[in-house]
């Protein structure tokens, strides 16, 4: 069975259920297709105003990734849930680590949605970028777990310094849309 195809309410039985999977790999994809998602409703809004006519080429771009970024980690959601019952090492670690690099991807996509994108949607931005943190910060969880039995510390270490160099950025721009979102809601 493949999640990406049944009921949010049958994934979500499931997860709750004594089931070896869905887990914490798999919410944390799809809480990052969630904020992928987010940015490309924001961007649907957008595009065609005259408002933002000026930014339509660049909104556009965003608009691709953020709709390729959604389906693949849709895709992850279910990969994790494979990889896990399979009790593959090297895919329970690769595909947490593939999700949270790709959160990196998405929330990078935020910033520049502050000022060029519907100022009725800037709520949604903060709440995507939230998401994607959130994303990578369960998916390192999970990437730091199966690191365990790595028996290449190398690789480890590796792994752990680009995981805590993206989550000081990814930090760093949740903060920021945190706070501009912040001044334009409050006015």
């Amino acid at each position: 069975m493949m999640y990406k195809d049944v009921s949010i309410e049958k994934y979500l039985a499931d997860l709750g259920a004594k089931l070896p999977a869905p887990g914490g790999g798999s919410v944390a994809a799809l809480t990052a297709a969630m904020g992928a998602a987010l940015i490309s409703m924001v961007l649907n809004f957008t595009l065609g105003k005259p408002k933002y006519s000026e930014y339509e080429e660049e909104l556009q771009k965003i608009l691709a990734s953020s709709e390729q970024l959604s389906k693949r980690f849709l895709e992850l959601v279910d990969l994790d849930v494979i990889a896990y019952k399979s009790k593959n090492l090297n895919d329970a670690l690769n595909i947490p680590f593939m999700t949270a690099r790709l959160c990196f991807e998405g929330i990078k996509l935020c910033p520049p949605l502050i000022r060029k994108s519907n100022v009725n949607l800037i709520s949604d931005v903060a709440v995507a970028a939230v998401l994607l943190e959130a994303g990578f910060v369960s998916a390192s969880f999970n990437v730091e777990i199966n690191l365990k039995g790595l028996k290449d510390e190398k690789l480890a270490g590796k792994i752990r310094k680009e995981l805590q160099e993206k989550e000081k950025r990814i930090k760093r721009i949740r903060h920021l849309m945190e706070e501009k979102v912040g001044k334009i809601i409050r006015g």
